[in-house]
């Protein structure tokens, strides 16, 4: 069951940045404004397929670039999530810009992540649409836990421990999803993912085309 906030207690609605609440921020990340758009990698691309190194640097001018454009080419691709391998980068690494089902957003990075989820006598699984930025035009409903936490590391490696209900649960799930070399296609029947991959036929020229519209209003 999901956890609800007492009535006597208003839910604390400010921005949370790498888990913690701030009290103004902006629309574009710091790191988008930033960064440089890279291509996105599509399903079928071995870099999709296999698990990511782990980062062991942390702290360098490279680690940083590479999280400020995948917060660019995140967002010029209008995603909630972006794994590093998404860009063509086998590291253990994803960034996010996701709201919860409190409409509170989560802004961050996180390295090196392990996932928690609810012991399966406790756990609440949601099947909800699901789509993925490197199955460009596709969406299917996907089951997931309704909460889950992940643990890693920022670019300083620094510690860290986020935790996401809802909408942004299902975030973490398929990020973390990416860094094993799966994508959501995996967990869906044959007849379903037959047609996740018709709907990304179908669509991905126009999806293409919107992000190259949307980056080129940035001048990027």
């Amino acid at each position: 069951m999901s956890v609800r906030p007492e009535r006597s207690r208003p839910v604390d609605r400010r921005v949370r940045v790498q888990g913690r609440p701030v009290d103004a921020y902006p629309a574009l990340p710091p790191e988008a404004q930033r960064g440089s758009v890279r291509r996105v990698t599509v399903v079928g691309e071995e870099v999709l397929s296999r698990p990511c190194r782990e980062v062991t640097e942390f702290g360098t001018p490279e680690l940083s670039t590479l999280i400020d454009d995948m917060f660019l080419t995140m967002y010029v691709a209008d995603g909630a999530g972006l794994a590093a391998n998404q860009v063509g980068v086998d590291l253990r690494l994803f960034v996010y810009d996701c709201p919860d089902d409190y409409g509170i957003r989560h802004v961050g990075h996180l390295i090196n992540p392990v996932l928690e989820l609810p012991d399966p006598g406790s756990r609440r699984l949601v099947d909800d649409f699901e789509g993925c930025l490197s199955v460009p035009g596709a969406a299917m409903a996907v089951p997931r836990t309704d909460r889950a936490v992940a643990r890693g590391f920022d670019k300083d490696g620094n510690p860290l421990v986020i935790e996401g209900m809802g909408y942004f649960a299902r975030c973490l799930q398929h990020e973390t999803d990416h860094l094993v070399g799966h994508t959501y296609l995996d967990r869906l029947s044959k007849r379903d993912r037959k047609d996740a991959l018709r709907q990304m036929e179908d669509r991905q020229e126009n999806v293409f085309a919107q992000r190259a519209v949307k980056a080129a209003s940035l001048g990027r």
